[in-house]
């Protein structure tokens, strides 16, 4: 892998009530990445429309585990690790929010020049079950060729 890499992120939510939409989020966007003792390191900058600044984004990746921290506008620390719920305070520019990651399955497969992400979970807001959701990641080498979202 390289240093400068292509990340996609999607990320579904199945809303508690049938009647909701469920609609997908999609980015696609350049970062960083470096390997340190068998963990994977992304980093990249997110926009909020309507704000000045950005916030910083450092994913970690290790064998079974999914690690977010967000820094800037917005403030978390997501832990997602299989079959262990953990509680963390979400702060937007909105107010802050109690949430709970709840992850059923977190599956990583690595080659050379790319990395695929699959998580599964159950998130709680105020320990209230708010979605059954997911995350798709991507990360490839820039080099690598055409980007294409699985």
């Amino acid at each position: 892998m390289t240093k400068d890499v292509l990340l996609s992120i999607s990320g579904l939510q199945f809303a508690a009530k049938e009647e909701e939409d469920v609609e997908p989020v999609e980015v696609i966007t350049a970062g960083g990445y470096y390997k340190k003792n068998g963990k994977h390191y992304i980093m990249y900058d997110e926009v909020m429309e309507g704000f000045e600044g950005n916030t910083r984004n450092l994913i970690k990746l290790t064998e079974d585990s999914l690690d977010i921290t967000k820094k800037g506008i917005s403030n978390v620390h997501m832990i997602f690790e299989k079959n262990r719920k953990n509680v963390s305070y979400y702060n937007t520019p909105f107010g802050s929010l109690l949430i709970g990651i709840d992850a059923k399955s977190v599956d990583i497969a690595e080659t050379e020049d790319n990395i695929d992400v699959k998580v599964k979970y159950n998130l709680e807001v105020n320990y209230e079950h708010l979605a059954d959701c997911s995350i798709t990641m991507n990360i490839k080498s820039k080099e690598a060729g055409d980007f294409t979202l699985s």
